[in-house]
């Protein structure tokens, strides 16, 4: 249709499995109407076609990924065909541009290209090459009315560059995404962090895979030190969440920064809230075992975001259900310390899985993460629900052999307890259920083997010390001495 309009998406090369997937949520949550052109979309610069201005405004006032938009004048692979575009584009538009040609109005004109370096006489002679656009305003470069940005693609292989730009492109600057937020809500400067906080630009990701909302009831069941609340309250959400450690829930637990002795009286999750601004969205967090939910029934949520416990820096625990209780052990006055057991992925996800489907409004979305080692992963062991279908699918690499996804579940029909349950029980396979201790044990020897083999060699180079007439010094002692000393 003739109103269709073609815009340049400049995304961050970071997270690039994320990019789809958050798009495409974006894109459902606000009800826009969008044609993708790019069909490569690993690429940083996509061209698509919105409605409108202010519908392609919409999108990038929600998105992460996103580093700028702009609107296309002109693009094509080859250089002479580039040049007649864009006077073919000035000249059937001008009635619309010509604002921006005005003689008051201030300028820039960027040159950016990805994959090979330009040289600033290389860059001038680009701009240079443009000089039929009727520009007449005045050059600005710290505060330009508009902003004019030349673009040359080179490709993803930095060991293989063409020998000519893949893709060139010309445009007026938009708007900006939000990637500001992931410095203001960094780890660094937040108030109150944990072992295994998330950081702020996953946080946000996965609140918009959620499909946040202004004023949405969003839960978080495995809370810990309340990143993904922070995230969600800052897209407008009244964040809730529950934890089965204590400590951790209040603020209690040892300090994660290096340079902290011990946890300032002030730190909580409102405290984080509070910090951004969010406060009045903050309801509540809880000290509650999953595996036994609290909730009642007629409870609904509009999102639940979740990273639940691996086992490796926190520990999976749920409260141990005692078959046989000890005769008179117990007064009425006592208190009451219940005894936790582990609680394995199967049956986490499993219960997670039934809970997302009781509790979530209908099609409202569970995003949680799943981790697996790399070699054995097969879709088949993604847990699955008849009330739940997934719609999301992303990869982040860990380390060498394990990495996790980010999977989202959109609730397509009512929960009913009567129905036979496909969760995740027959799912998930034995290699995600002791995920711990083939992290720990899956290497060429086991943690104990490796620790006696460096005792041995450790006694081995005192004894041959000892020959030489060295005295040995314990290495030990002094790493601990030059630890205290830090914090005198």
């Amino acid at each position: 249709m003739a109103n269709w309009r073609k815009f340049i998406l400049w995304f961050a090369q970071e997270h690039v499995d994320f990019r789809v997937q958050e798009f495409e949520s974006l894109v459902k949550m606000f009800g826009l109407q969008v044609r993708l052109l790019t069909e490569q979309t690993m690429k940083p610069f996509w061209v698509v076609e919105f409605r409108d201005t202010d519908t392609a405004l919409q999108y990038a006032s929600r998105s992460i990924s996103l580093r700028a938009m702009f609107e296309l004048y002109a693009h094509s692979n080859k250089l002479p065909e580039f040049h007649q575009r864009l006077r073919n584009h000035i000249t059937a538009n001008w009635n619309t541009l010509v604002e921006y040609f005005r003689v008051e109005c201030s300028f820039k004109i960027v040159v950016e290209t990805y994959n090979k370096h330009f040289s600033q006489r290389e860059k001038v002679e680009k701009i240079e090459s443009m000089d039929y656009l009727p520009i007449e305003g005045p050059v600005n470069l710290k505060n330009p009315q508009v902003e004019w940005w030349y673009i040359e693609f080179w490709g993803l292989n930095p060991t293989a560059v063409p020998a000519e730009p893949e893709d060139i492109m010309f445009g007026r600057l938009l708007a900006y995404g939000q990637r500001h937020l992931i410095k203001e809500l960094s780890l660094k400067q937040r108030k109150f962090i944990g072992n295994t906080s998330m950081d702020a630009q996953l946080s946000l990701l996965m609140a918009n895979q959620a499909m946040v909302r202004k004023g949405d009831l969003v839960f978080d069941p495995f809370v810990g030190s309340g990143s993904l609340l922070v995230s969600a309250a800052k897209w407008g959400g009244y964040v809730l969440g529950a934890d089965i450690d204590y400590m951790m829930v209040h603020a209690r637990c040892r300090p994660s920064r290096i340079t902290q002795r011990v946890r300032e009286k002030d730190e909580s999750i409102r405290a984080n809230l509070k910090q951004y601004g969010c406060a009045d969205r903050y309801m509540d967090v809880v000290v509650a075992d999953f595996s036994n939910p609290v909730w009642d029934p007629r409870i609904s949520f509009d999102s639940i975001i979740t990273d639940p416990p691996y086992g490796i820096r926190e520990a999976m625990e749920k409260v141990e259900k005692k078959i046989s209780l000890k005769a008179n052990t117990r007064s009425d006055n006592m208190v009451h310390y219940p005894s936790t057991s582990h609680y394995s992925l199967q049956s986490l996800y499993g219960d997670l899985l039934v809970f997302a489907a009781k509790h979530l409004k209908l099609a409202g979305r569970l995003v949680c993460w799943l981790p697996f080692h790399s070699e054995d992963y097969d879709p088949k062991m993604l847990p699955q629900h008849q009330n739940l279908k997934l719609i999301a699918n992303s990869e982040q690499q860990l380390t060498g052999k394990t990495a996790r996804r980010l999977l989202t579940y959109e609730k397509c029909s009512e929960y009913s307890p009567t129905e036979p349950f496909l969760g995740s029980t027959t799912q998930l396979p034995t290699l995600s259920q002791d995920f711990r201790d083939r992290y720990f044990n899956n290497a060429l020897e086991s943690r104990k083997e490796r620790r006696v083999r460096k005792a041995e060699v450790r006694e081995q180079a005192r004894v041959e010390m000892n020959e030489r007439g060295k005295i040995p010094s314990d290495g030990r002692s002094k790493k601990c001495d030059l630890n205290k000393a830090r914090f005198v």
